[in-house]
């Protein structure tokens, strides 16, 4: 178990990684709140909720259903979570538990932030996505229309609890998906990562927590560092965005139904990776290998048959746009990556064809 400390402005905090991570809350929660509330899915909590609270001490904690899948990233649940909480009695002394993937943290996050102007919250990531990346770094959201997380907040957990056993019960899918993100962190923190990853890929299974463990440690790690430098995305945290901006408008033409996020993002960081090599940036042998390690994660649902002017039509509306001049994160090779914007359109269009011309086998 590792414990990795974020350095924040509001105040610091602790993620802390490994098995029997959910065993801390019990120590940090046990006189500070006078009431808890989890924010969960109902299946995920009918199969995790009794070994959470036993790890945790938790033992009159309330349940706020939240049903699956992105629609509930919305202001209409934010108001029924809100109602739920002031009717079981919330006030600026409860604590929020977010227990689940990225869906519940946002929302958990965003809910927190505002409900009586601000309660104290605890992620409880169950997802591999939410564990290396979503659940940390206080960025909060929900969706507006086909906009994603166009209304959230910046607004810091108290603490993150990442234990894989949890993971152990995600569909193969879900899992994968995950791993797209721990690439992109791969690729941003360089060899001794990016080399592990590759090494480890085909070991990686929902059910191997010894292997996983340690690799979601570090995969963390890179946020956590990342965050602390520029907690509210001023200039550093855009790296993490690598993959994102295909990705997001990936999702958006597809209407969120075709892709897990981490999947959106894997297509993303194979266009990005394209697009650098064909403006030079990005050198055939670390653009191959790059291509290669998200290969191997795959295979991706296609995209063959979407309309490339749909798509490019979509990528200025990305939040980290400014007056619709996109900001693309490029890597220029295993470990570093450049921001660079004003791309030319030609160049980018082309790269997302030739990603579309891309063959998957098992």
């Amino acid at each position: 178990m590792q414990r990795l400390h974020v350095t924040s402005g509001s105040f610091p905090y602790d993620v802390i990684v490994g098995r029997d991570a959910w065993r801390a809350l019990k120590k940090f929660a046990a006189t500070r709140y006078r009431s808890t509330f989890v924010l969960t899915e109902r299946g995920l909590w009918r199969r995790w909720g009794k070994p959470f609270c036993a790890a945790s001490g938790l033992k009159n904690a309330r349940t706020v259903w939240v049903p699956e899948g992105e629609a509930s990233k919305s202001l209409k649940m934010v108001e029924r979570v809100a109602a739920a909480l002031l009717e079981g009695g919330a006030d600026r002394r409860t604590l929020l538990v977010a227990f689940g993937g990225g869906v519940v943290g946002d929302l958990g996050g965003f809910v927190a932030s505002t409900y009586m102007r601000g309660i104290d919250y605890v992620q409880v990531p169950t997802t591999v996505v939410a564990q290396v990346d979503s659940a940390i770094g206080g960025k909060t959201g929900v969706n507006v229309r086909a906009m994603k997380n166009l209304v959230g907040t910046f607004y810091p957990p108290r603490l993150v609890l990442s234990d894989p056993a949890v993971l152990s019960t995600l569909d193969k899918r879900a899992f994968r998906s995950g791993l797209y993100e721990v690439a992109k962190h791969a690729i941003l923190a360089g060899p001794p990562l990016f080399n592990q990853f590759e090494r480890r890929l085909d070991m990686l299974r929902p059910r191997n927590a010894p292997a996983l463990g340690p690799l979601l440690a570090q995969a963390a790690k890179v946020k956590v560092n990342v965050v602390s430098r520029d907690e509210r995305e001023a200039g550093l945290r855009r790296v993490l965005n690598l993959g994102h901006t295909f990705g997001h408008a990936l999702e958006e033409a597809t209407h969120y139904q075709r892709f897990l996020h981490g999947e959106a993002v894997g297509w993303g960081m194979l266009a990005a990776t394209r697009l650098s090599k064909r403006l030079g940036l990005l050198a055939s042998p670390e653009a191959e290998r790059i291509e290669q390690l998200i290969r191997r994660v795959g295979p991706l649902l296609p995209i063959c048959d979407l309309l490339p002017e749909r798509v490019l039509s979509l990528l200025p509306r990305d939040k980290k746009a400014v007056g619709g001049r996109i900001h693309w994160v490029l890597p220029e090779r295993i470990g570093k990556v450049r921001i660079v914007a004003d791309v030319p359109r030609r160049a980018v269009a082309a790269a997302f064809r030739e990603v579309q011309r891309v063959e998957w086998h098992e």
